[in-house]
C-alpha cells in the first residue's frame, strides 16, 4: 500500500469501520483516548468471530471431519499471518498465548529456569510495565539470579549509558519494553539488542505497545523473543503471540502439560510435540486466533505506515494544545515518543480528572497504569492518561482539552 500523508489519511472512512465509535456516553459523542489500554475492534473482526461460531465452530489439530479441518485451516492460517506480520523465519516461530504477560512469563518459566543459575544477572528498565517486571521478580526468587535496572532521565528516556555499565559477563538476559505504556516514550531496542548480542545475551521485547503503532521486523530487528496482545492491535481478548527464534525455543522446555503439546504420553515418560505446539497445552482460543489474523489484516490493509504517520500527527498536536493549558504538566517528554500523553492538573487527583472527563463522554485511563515504578520515578502516585489510536481525531482532542479546561474550573 503507499503510503498517505497524515494529512490524506481518510479517518471518518476508518471510523465507519469501527461500531462502538457512534454511541454516546452520558449524552455526549463518545471520545475513546484509552486505547493503550485495549483498542476498539473493527467490524470485520466482529464478523469474523460470529462467522467461526455460527459456521465451523470446532476443536483444531485432533479431528478429522470437515469442520475440525477447516477449524485447524483457519487457526493456522492466522498464524501464517503473524508470521507474515512480524517477518518471523517460520511458523515454528510463532506461539499462540494468552496475551503479552502470558508469552513474558513463559518465557521466564521456560528458558529463564533453564538456563538462568543462582547469582547470573537479568536487566529490565525502570519503564516497565509490572508484567516485565514480576515475571522476572518471581525467577529470581525461584533461582536465586539478581535483576538489574535501566535508569531514566527526567524526560522518560533510557539512560543507555548506564545500560552499557550494567552488562557483564554475570548478565545472562535482557527484558524490555520496545514503547512505554505509560509515558509513550519508544526505546532503542536495536542499540539494546546489539549491545546485549555483544555478550551473547538474548532479548525479548515487550511489544504491547508497540505492535499497534509500529510496524516490527523481527528479524531486522535481531530480537530473540516479541511478545504482544491481541485486543490491543483491534484483535479479540484472551489471545497474544509469542515470537521466539527457532533454536532457542528449541531447547526451551514447555511450561504446561496437557493435550496438543504432545507426541507420546505413556505412564512412564512423555515425548514433546514439536514446535510450535510444544508451547500450546490443550484447547487453543480458536476464534480469537483467527479474529487476531483478521485484525493484522485489517491494520495491513489500512498500512501500518500510514497509522504511524496519521497517529504521531494526532499526538504532536495534543501535546501542544494541552500542554499549553495552564496549569496542566505532562509526565513524559521523550523526543521519540508513541500515541501517549501521561499529564497532571495542578493538584488535582488523575481520578477525579477521569471521572469528570468521563461525564463529558471522554474515556482516558487514570491510575499508574500498572506501572508503579515509573511512577515512583517522578514522585507522583498516578497520572492521566489519554492515549490515541488511528481512528482517533484531531476534534476528539480538542473536546479533550475543553473537558480540561470544565476540570479546572470545577475545582477552582
Amino acid at each position: 500500500m503507499q503510503t498517505q500523508t497524515a494529512s490524506e489519511f481518510d479517518v471518518a472512512k476508518v471510523r465507519a469501520d469501527f461500531p462502538i465509535l457512534t454511541q454516546t456516553v452520558n449524552g455526549k459523542p463518545l471520545v475513546y483516548l484509552d486505547n493503550a489500554a485495549t483498542s476498539h475492534k473493527p467490524q470485520c473482526v466482529i464478523d469474523t468471530i460470529n462467522h467461526f461460531y455460527a459456521a465451523h465452530n470446532s476443536n483444531v489439530h485432533r479431528g478429522v471431519h470437515y469442520l475440525s479441518q477447516l477449524a485447524t485451516r483457519e487457526l493456522e492460517g492466522a498464524r501464517d499471518i503473524v508470521k507474515k506480520f512480524l517477518n518471523a523465519a517460520s511458523d515454528k516461530e510463532v506461539i499462540f498465548t494468552k496475551g503479552t504477560t502470558d508469552g513474558i512469563n513463559l518465557v521466564a518459566q521456560s528458558y529463564g529456569r533453564k538456563f538462568i543459575k543462582e547469582g547470573e544477572e537479568i536487566i529490565i528498565s525502570a519503564l516497565e510495565h509490572h508484567a516485565n517486571i514480576v515475571p522476572w521478580q518471581m525467577l529470581c526468587e525461584q533461582v536465586g539470579a539478581v535483576l538489574r535496572v535501566i535508569p531514566i532521565n527526567d524526560d522518560g528516556e533510557l539512560l543507555m549509558e548506564e545500560y552499557e555499565k550494567l552488562l557483564n559477563p554475570k548478565t545472562k538476559f535482557v527484558s524490555v519494553n520496545y514503547v512505554s505504556n505509560a509515558l509513550g516514550t519508544i526505546n532503542p531496542v536495536k542499540r539494546i539488542i546489539e549491545l546485549a548480542h555483544a555478550q551473547d545475551v538474548p532479548v525479548l521485547i515487550d511489544g504491547a505497545q508497540s505492535a499497534p503503532h509500529l510496524k516490527v521486523d523481527v528479524r531486522e530487528l535481531d530480537c530473540d523473543f516479541y511478545a504482544f496482545s491481541g485486543h490491543k492491535v483491534c484483535g479479540p481478548t484472551g489471545i497474544g503471540i509469542l515470537y521466539g527464534k527457532q533454536h532457542l525455543l528449541e531447547q526451551m522446555p514447555p511450561v504446561q502439560g496437557g493435550g496438543d503439546m504432545i507426541k507420546v504420553v505413556t505412564f512412564e515418560k512423555t515425548t514433546y510435540n514439536d514446535l510450535p505446539y510444544k508451547f500450546e497445552a490443550g484447547t487453543p482460543h480458536i476464534e480469537g486466533g483467527i479474529g487476531l489474523g483478521r485484525a493484522i489484516q485489517y491494520l495491513e490493509s489500512v498500512g501500518l505506515d500510514n497509522i504511524a504517520a496519521y497517529e504521531h500527527e494526532l499526538l504532536e498536536y495534543a501535546t501542544e494544545l494541552i500542554g499549553g493549558i495552564p496549569g496542566v504538566r505532562i509526565i513524559g517528554t521523550a523526543k521519540d515518543k508513541a500515541s501517549v500523553l501521561s499529564f497532571l492538573i495542578n493538584d488535582i487527583h488523575p481520578h477525579d480528572i477521569g471521572t469528570i472527563l468521563d461525564q463529558e463522554g471522554i474515556a482516558i485511563r487514570a491510575g499508574h497504569h500498572c506501572a508503579q515504578p515509573v511512577m515512583q520515578r517522578f514522585n507522583v502516585p498516578s497520572t492521566a492518561r489519554a492515549s490515541f489510536a488511528f481512528y482517533n481525531t484531531k476534534e476528539e482532542i480538542d473536546a479533550l482539552a475543553n473537558a480540561i479546561h470544565t476540570v479546572i474550573e470545577v475545582f477552582g
